[in-house]
């Protein structure tokens, strides 16, 4: 393995002004880290989750040269916990997800799913596919309480015209 430097990314609610410091886990998920700090900036509409709870997210078109192995795998994120996930458009595609029809997303394939935890007691399990594991791909080292308190606000008050972004710090 190559020695390298700590890599670090910001994440932003741009609408809201909020961000945070997160440190990629290079030792634990280096091909998915590889492949967002080479694709960075990302970002997008943000979304709030439905069922995994404190989480929210971006879904942004796949962007790796080869899709991640499910390194560093969890399905119960802590916060702090940056994840990847992919998904296809049939997985996306049933209404109770509410993504309106104008959504980004909507037409692809594929898209890649990029997500922030923001407090405990996350479950990654959805009624229509059963466990949904994700990669851990960073954690949050400085703004994580300004953050939360962000997210628990876009759940609060809604997320329309908001976007989360993720860029190099």
């Amino acid at each position: 393995m190559v020695d390298r430097a700590d890599r670090f990314i910001e994440v932003s609610l741009e609408k809201r002004g909020v961000s945070c410091t997160a440190k990629l886990l290079d030792e634990l998920a280096p091909i998915t880290c590889e492949a967002v700090w080479n694709a960075l900036p990302l970002g997008g509409d943000v979304y709030h989750a439905k069922y995994a709870r404190n989480e929210i997210y971006a879904l942004v078109p796949p962007f790796a040269p080869e899709e991640p192995p499910l390194e560093n795998p969890t399905i119960t994120p802590i916060p702090g916990d940056l994840c990847y996930f992919t998904f296809t458009d049939t997985q996306l595609g049933t209404k109770s997800y509410g993504y309106e029809t104008e959504a980004k997303h909507q037409g692809r394939r594929q898209v890649v799913d990029l997500a922030l935890f923001y407090e405990r007691n996350n479950l990654l399990i959805n009624g229509d596919a059963g466990w949904v594991p994700g990669i851990v791909w960073g954690a949050v080292v400085d703004g994580l309480d300004r953050m939360a308190d962000a997210c628990q606000d876009l759940w609060r008050a809604g997320a329309l015209g908001e976007t989360l972004s993720f860029r190099r710090a």
